[in-house]
């Protein structure tokens, strides 16, 4: 079996906008929804949870933005992508504090293009761990309706209490959001573990006094994670389980984009 038979229901095609052209694969139909995948690529369990959002009625766009497309994950492959890749690339931003990825204006641009061919009320996105905190930083494209942040863990906190109370998104950006919350009535849906000290427990408060009751926040305890390689963090994906609150939470987000697009 090769990487690739994980997405072979899928349609693929490049897209480019600016100076970054990337490969996304489409699947389903109904209103979109950007799944835009975690550390360290469009595993095959980021792509489980893209066919669950497609199976509930929408049509899902994953991106490929760095690894290799459909390869499992492990440790070796995760690190051999952070340190090989991500911290040296110009599309990505892991240190500074207040500010996005640049990568985000081109999925800004594939919102646009995903509305504009599915309709709907508008578009979903959900970023994980690395790209967490993505979705936010998209609000500031009008067609981005249904902001979903699983385990945002940039910037990385490591050593300082101001980035682990920090957003990778700018100042004009959660304005930006914050103003389309509440002129549109929209909302912001949080997922984590409690115990995951790469999404601080500073930052969540960040998120809830920020947004207040536009934030609605899902934490996880311990043992309702899946058993994997690493401790409890990747929400949707490696620590989901079957049933119980693990469950509850991928449920409840595939819920969120159905309201919010129109689904």
């Amino acid at each position: 079996m090769s990487y690739g038979d994980v997405l072979s229901s899928y349609e693929k095609f490049d897209f480019t906008d600016g100076p970054w052209t990337r490969p996304v694969y489409r699947k389903g139909s109904g209103p979109a929804v950007i799944v835009i995948h975690e550390m360290p690529g469009l595993h095959p369990l980021v792509v489980r949870f893209a066919d669950r959002v497609a199976e509930a009625g929408m049509t899902v766009f994953c991106p490929s933005l760095f690894g290799t497309p459909g390869r499992p994950i492990s440790r070796g492959y995760a690190l051999t992508t952070m340190l090989g890749a991500i911290c040296i690339r110009r599309e990505f931003n892991v240190w500074a504090t207040d500010k996005s990825s640049p990568i985000v204006d081109w999925l800004r641009a594939l919102a646009r293009k995903a509305h504009a061919e599915c309709g709907g009320k508008g578009v979903g996105a959900v970023g994980m761990c690395f790209t967490g905190g993505f979705a936010l930083a998209m609000m500031t494209e009008p067609s981005v309706v249904a902001p979903v942040l699983s385990q945002p863990s940039m910037p990385a906190a490591q050593g300082s209490r101001k980035r682990a109370a920090g957003f990778d998104a700018s100042p004009a950006e959660v304005a930006c959001a914050k103003a389309r919350f509440e002129d549109e009535d929209l909302s912001l849906l949080g997922l984590r573990y409690k115990s995951d000290v790469l999404v601080p427990d500073a930052r969540w408060e960040s998120y809830k006094k920020t947004f207040g009751d536009r934030f609605e926040s899902i934490e996880l305890s311990d043992e309702d994670a899946a058993p994997a390689m690493i401790p409890p963090h990747s929400v949707l994906t490696l620590h989901l389980k079957n049933d119980g609150p693990s469950k509850a939470a991928e449920q409840r987000t595939i819920a969120f984009f159905k309201q919010r697009t129109g689904a």
